[in-house]
């Protein structure tokens, strides 16, 4: 069994395992296998050179995500998920957001079969754009988390202004909407917000940050505002990109 190359391989890919999955050194490796150190390198470039193969499955569900993740340098890994079984239907690695490096990746998509009637992405506009262009009847639902976040982050924690008071009164409600009734009670307050205090907003003129930042929370919130509560009609549409 030993003299088989293969078979110990396979054996010792479990350490391998561990360190691309658990994070653990190269030192805890070795205490806890008895391998040396550079034995223990070798097993893992073994395995580095021998990614598993690539297959995309666009046959589940026609409801997905579409996020990706920035690791270094501006570039990360976008995935696009399946939304009824929380797998990996296609990613990514070493892509960036911009059109430039999304509209091949994603262009790649619908000759395999990939239609989906439903999407929930994080709100970035030209991804909105690309989806939109390869499939014109997908139904976006803007992730909550994305819109909350921000929201809450350019409104400050403790706001002095009546307005940005009540804008992130607003942000910190959406994550609890789960009926109609509590949309049509949102929408309200969010059109109360705009007969009050939008003009204000929208006309501030006032120098620095804060300002500034409470208008980009304005228009973050009334932009998302028509795409923000498709889950409520279709139980089929996650509400956010955390997964």
């Amino acid at each position: 069994m030993w003299t088989n190359s293969s078979n110990k391989h396979q054996q010792r890919r479990v350490w391998f395992v561990r360190w691309i999955v658990e994070g653990y050194t190269i030192r805890q490796l070795a205490a806890q296998s008895g391998y040396r150190p550079r034995t223990l390198r070798r097993v893992i470039a073994y395995w580095l050179d021998r990614p598993p193969a690539r297959r995309l499955d666009c046959s589940a569900s026609r409801s997905r995500l579409f996020d990706g993740t920035v690791l270094a340098h501006r570039k990360g890994v976008f995935a696009v998920m399946d939304a009824g079984r929380f797998a990996v239907v296609a990613a990514a690695p070493e892509i960036a957001e911009p059109p430039a490096h999304l509209q091949p990746f994603c262009a790649t998509l619908a000759p395999h079969g990939l239609a989906p009637l439903r999407a929930t992405v994080d709100g970035t506009p030209h991804v909105l754009r690309l989806l939109r262009r390869l499939w014109p009847t997908i139904r976006m639902q803007r992730c909550l988390v994305h819109i909350q976040r921000p929201g809450l982050s350019w409104c400050r924690r403790q706001p002095k202004r009546r307005d940005a008071q009540h804008l992130r009164t607003l942000f910190r409600q959406i994550m609890a909407i789960h009926t109609v009734a509590d949309r049509e009670q949102f929408v309200a307050q969010v059109q109360s917000g705009e007969q009050r205090y939008g003009a204000r907003r929208a006309g501030a003129a006032e120098p620095g940050w804060v300002v500034s930042d409470l208008k980009r929370a304005r228009s973050l919130l009334l932009a998302a505002l028509p795409d923000m509560f498709h889950y409520l009609d279709d139980p089929a549409i996650p509400k956010s990109t955390n997964a």
